[in-house]
């Protein structure tokens, strides 16, 4: 099971209910008790409603930080949370392609996705021996220590980190400005990330590109 302390779930739901993106971050464990989550923590990051891009040198320094602190890899590298501006929990293809490319490698990982509808999803997946993966009940543990909210500090790191962009972006590039978001990707990689967004997502995406005719060149023709 998976389990959160309550200012790990508190300081969870007030960066998910601060925009409209997605929301990325690292759940950072108990000693001893590895898939009980006492803080959500957040790196620089540029987000959209569908996708999640971390600086890779934000990473690099957020795990510096943490090794400085005393904490083994395990504590801080292998819960990836993040959040989903729709109703549904189900993890994205882009989701999977994330949580393969980056924790892959690891002998387990775990991905949990929050939905805006407060519905969950979390993975444990593990990869010595013969390998697997298996989905786990979530919960908010009060029986375990915790301190207090503090939403002033948590507003601060929102500023600092959440960088949010209108285009979605592709996990393994950095995001584009908006004016050449069509150019970089493929029709083909456009209506895959077009599919992959919960109903209300894709109503936002259409009526964003209603309102930019000055991303689309009037004398082409989209065929599907």
């Amino acid at each position: 099971m998976l389990r959160f302390s309550p200012t790990a779930w508190a300081k969870l739901l007030f960066f998910r209910d601060r925009g409209n993106s997605e929301i990325g971050g690292f759940g950072v464990a108990a000693r001893g008790d590895l898939l009980l989550v006492r803080d959500f923590a957040t790196v620089k990051q540029q987000d959209s409603m569908a996708s999640i891009a971390f600086d890779d040198e934000a990473v690099a320094e957020f795990f510096e930080q943490q090794v400085e602190a005393g904490r083994r890899p395990d504590r801080f590298a292998r819960i990836w949370l993040h959040t989903h501006p729709g109703d549904s929990p189900r993890p994205s293809p882009t989701d999977e392609e994330t949580f393969e490319r980056v924790f892959g490698h690891c002998d387990w990982a775990v991905m949990f996705v929050l939905a805006a509808s407060g519905k969950t999803y979390a993975r444990l997946r593990f990869n010595v021996g013969p390998g697997g993966s298996v989905q786990i009940p979530v919960e908010v543990d009060f029986d375990c220590e915790f301190g207090p909210s503090d939403q002033e500090a948590w507003e601060a790191e929102y500023k600092a980190n959440i960088h949010s962009v209108t285009w979605p972006a592709m996990p393994s590039e950095r995001v584009a400005p908006a004016e050449m978001a069509l150019t970089n990707q493929s029709t083909a990689e456009m209506f895959a990330e077009f599919e992959a967004m919960e109903p209300a997502e894709r109503h936002l995406f259409i009526e964003e590109l209603a309102g930019r005719p000055d991303l689309w060149d009037e004398e082409s023709e989209v065929m599907p």
